[in-house]
């Protein structure tokens, strides 16, 4: 790989993306950057850009902490740095792996120097390193969200502050936060999402003479990157000067109270949490201000602010998607905008009082108006006019046209509304989805961080220390030091520092808790098909998949229906689309409950080989009938059950049969399953008084169960 940056003027389109993240590097304050986006759009490639435009620092020779020399920091563990000799570097782009450790983000003790010379140090970590520069996480998404709250935390206050292993430091860390993610690979969650101060979403472009103008420029760099560089040296020169400019407008940029009272009123209007909406949409007009080069905030500058600060803290609930309302963004605006001074009366004439039918100046339909709402108004995202409505089966109805033909045609739609009796029925809406009950996985796990089941995981708190099993990851330090102190003497000690052999170090083990594969196996048959009792089952899985989305797990999805089982959902980490898949469910046709069991031993089966450390947890969604697949359908389904019960993975089956007379068959099911069976009341967490936390499939009372 090249040396060269790719030039970030070299980028095609992407305006947005583009503006985000010069307005973090003009104000750092605002609070970062969220890209969302499909793979494939040069996020990587367009963030690592821009740390080349930053302007070079000065830091103290020595300070490891990259500690400004006109303002060092108090706290700084390097020391004071009055009279250190100072030079400049440029500024730093520190990219964090997915699988970092908390220890490598915050630093840790340096054990090296402790165990060799007994003396306590501090190695500092990643937010140390990026201080005053750039600090960029690829695939936020994926990173264990104790990290993600970590990193946040730090950006927020500017500072990181380490207490561990008998280490005490603080330590500045303000940098230029930016994470890209692709939303078909998981969300994150709303607590995370609003710790961004911007949020953009890109998409690659569907215009073919852009398309191709991309694919020359890489063409182009990949072919000799320093000559393609050097192409765009010049406007690269030009945009860093701008955005040293425009730091130093910034501390001149007035921000008046029209423009605060409109930043204040569109978050009331939509609603936001908090107040942290509000301080970074100010920042964010401020900084837009600036880079305009002007030394006070617009409307335009509001309205700007609001696209790109608060579109990621309108969800109402996990499944809701960004977005926000431009048509309303633009009337709260209007509504609070600063009133113009009235005009002074003119004497009016016997002949001119009345002679404008339209009202005048002051009349509300006035083109050139201050509160005129034309085209340009909206921007460069703003609509010219209004869309025509329209047409097709949602146009105007017949009897506008013709009223007497709509009198003989009246009774037409009725069919429409009964339509003949069909094999499939139409999907239904969800219910309201509710908190429920915690199902988890019996015994102790080793898969990724999570909030579901008990696991040894990185995170938790240490509960033991062990002898390593293969490569030390995290060294239980004063276990570690007990088991060396007794060989001391033995040893030939003569300084303070300890004499170790391999035999003597230990490691942490922490507990904690896992995310797990929560394989939804759903009947989509006719005997789940009426309506009101579907509605209630689908809203019971849409609270099934919001647990899971709370609880960091990877969902599946499989559905059967007439004469097979289709896998709707493969295993991801994107609970969005399940909720989207269980949303357009149709119904209808014959129950085959044992083609549903077999396709998901399979998928557990693959999924078991693929990520064996993570965990399964089926919930089988049925009222237990079985009509597919011959007389022995209930056998036949029974014997697949047996399968997964030998596998020992662990199972709920959520009863949906209804009525005064019930069967048994799902608590039939459950029990050849050796899983907990709960009724559609009982999934409410507040539905019991009691309840069950656990699955415990391989114990002797869930056999008794059984």
């Amino acid at each position: 790989m090249s040396d060269v940056r790719y030039p970030f003027t070299a980028i095609v389109g992407m305006a947005d993306l583009r503006l985000g993240l010069l307005l973090n590097a003009v104000s750092p304050a605002v609070g970062g950057v969220l890209v969302r986006g499909e793979k494939g759009t040069a996020k990587s490639t367009m963030v690592r850009a821009l740390a080349g435009l930053l302007p070079s620092i000065a830091t103290v020779d020595g300070c490891r902490f990259a500690c400004d020399p006109a303002a060092p920091d108090p706290q700084c563990p390097d020391g004071a740095h009055a009279g250190a000799p100072v030079s400049e570097r440029p500024a730093r782009l520190v990219e964090l792996p997915v699988g970092v450790s908390e220890d490598r983000i915050v630093g840790s003790l340096d054990l090296e120097r402790a165990l060799a010379e007994g003396v306590k140090a501090y190695e500092p970590g990643l937010l140390a390193r990026a201080h005053r520069g750039v600090l960029y996480i690829d695939e936020v998404n994926l990173l264990q969200d104790h990290v993600v709250d970590l990193l946040l935390d730090a950006a927020a206050m500017g500072r990181s502050y380490v207490e561990r292993e008998g280490v005490s430091v603080r330590h500045a860390a303000r940098f230029l936060l930016v994470g890209t993610m692709n939303p078909e690979e998981g969300e994150l969650r709303p607590q995370l999402l609003d710790r961004f101060g911007l949020t953009v979403e890109i998409a690659a472009t569907r215009d073919p003479a852009e398309r191709a103008e991309v694919v020359r420029r890489r063409l182009g760099y990949d072919a000799d990157p320093a000559a393609f560089a050097a192409r765009f040296a010049e406007d690269e020169r030009a945009l860093a000067d701008r955005i040293t400019a425009a730091r130093e407008l910034l501390a001149r940029v007035e921000l008046t109270d029209t423009a605060l009272r409109q930043i204040t009123a569109v978050c009331a209007a939509f609603e936001v949490d908090g107040l942290r909406a509000d301080i970074v949409m100010a920042r964010t007009a401020v900084a837009l201000a600036a880079w305009a080069g002007r030394t006070e905030v617009l409307a335009e500058d509001v309205r700007k602010a609001a696209q790109l600060a608060l579109p990621h803290r309108r969800r109402r609930n996990p499944f809701d998607a960004p977005g926000l309302d431009e048509e309303q963004l633009d009337r709260v605006l209007e509504e609070h905008a600063e009133p113009e001074p009235e005009a002074q009366p003119e004497p009016a004439t016997a002949e001119g009082a009345q002679e404008d039918p339209e009202g005048g100046p002051d009349g509300p339909d006035d083109p050139d108006g201050p509160g005129g709402d034309g085209p340009q108004d909206g921007g460069p995202d703003g609509g010219g006019g209004g869309a025509p409505e329209p047409a097709g089966p949602d146009g105007p109805p017949v009897e506008a046209a013709d009223p007497a033909a709509a009198e003989d045609t009246a009774p037409q739609p009725v069919p429409a509304q009964h339509p003949a009796p069909a094999r499939e029925s139409a999907p239904v809406a969800a219910g309201d989805p509710y908190r429920t009950r915690l199902f988890a996985v019996d015994g102790t796990g080793r898969g990724a961080q999570g909030r579901r089941s008990p696991a040894e995981t990185d995170g938790g708190h240490t509960v033991r220390a062990r002898r390593p099993r293969g490569r030390l990851a995290r060294l239980h330090l004063s276990a570690t030091l007990r088991a060396a102190a007794p060989h001391q003497v033995a040893r030939g000690r003569s300084s303070r520092a300890l004499v170790l052999h391999k035999d003597d170090f230990r490691e942490q083990v922490r507990q904690g808790r896992e995310s797990n594969l929560v394989l939804f196996v759903v009947d989509a048959s006719g005997s789940m098909a009426a309506r009101q009792r579907m509605t209630a089952v689908k809203g019971a899985v849409l609270s099934l998949l919001m647990d899971a989305y709370q609880r960091r797990d990877k969902i599946g999805m499989i559905t059967f229906r007439g004469a097979s089982a289709e896998l709707a959902l493969p295993p991801t980490s994107s609970v969005e689309v399940g909720a989207a898949r269980l949303e357009s469910l149709p119904t209808g046709g014959r129950t085959p409950l044992a083609a549903g069991l077999l396709r998901a031993h399979e998928v557990l089966r693959v999924e078991r080989l693929r990520d064996p450390d993570r965990r399964p947890l089926l919930v089988v969604v049925t009222d237990g009938r079985a009509t597919g697949g011959g007389r022995d359908a209930v056998a036949q389904s029974h014997r697949a059950a047996g399968l997964l019960a030998a596998q020992g993975v662990a199972s709920v089956v959520l009863d949906c049969e209804s009525g005064p007379v019930r069967l048994g068959l799902a608590g039939a099911l459950a029990a050849r399953l050796r899983a907990t069976s709960v009724t559609l009341d009982e999934l409410r967490a507040d539905g019991v008084a009691s309840l069950v936390r656990e699955n415990r499939p391989t114990t002797t009372a869930a056999r008794k169960a059984a």
